[in-house]
């Protein structure tokens, strides 16, 4: 069995600062084939390398597709689309919600 917290008391003192990011994307097309990846940049001023992404929310179905990301460069957080179907997946353009941390450890 899980155990689940609800709320917002288990992130209390693991980061020291934190960026609620709200950005319309489209990732365009990601090919026919399992393994294939779309990504996009999206500029969040003061995050740098080490910076973790906590979580990601998109506003369509990604239709098998898993969307994870990363602090790539300082002010840049890349957010890609794998492809993990046996067709093309192309999403529309859509609100994409994100949060990064900065661990405090």
């Amino acid at each position: 069995m899980a155990t689940v917290i609800q709320g917002t008391q288990q992130f209390q003192g693991a980061f020291k600062e934190m960026w609620l990011v709200t950005e319309t994307v489209n990732f365009g097309n990601a090919a026919t084939g399992s393994g294939t990846f779309a990504s996009v940049d999206v500029t969040v001023p003061n995050v740098a390398l080490g910076d973790m992404l906590v979580a990601v929310s998109v506003g369509v179905d990604t239709i098998d597709g898993v969307i994870y990301g990363a602090v790539t460069a300082a002010n840049v957080v890349t957010l890609t689309l794998l492809n993990n179907s046996a067709g093309a997946i192309d999403l529309a353009s859509t609100t994409c919600k994100f949060i990064v941390g900065r661990p405090s450890w």
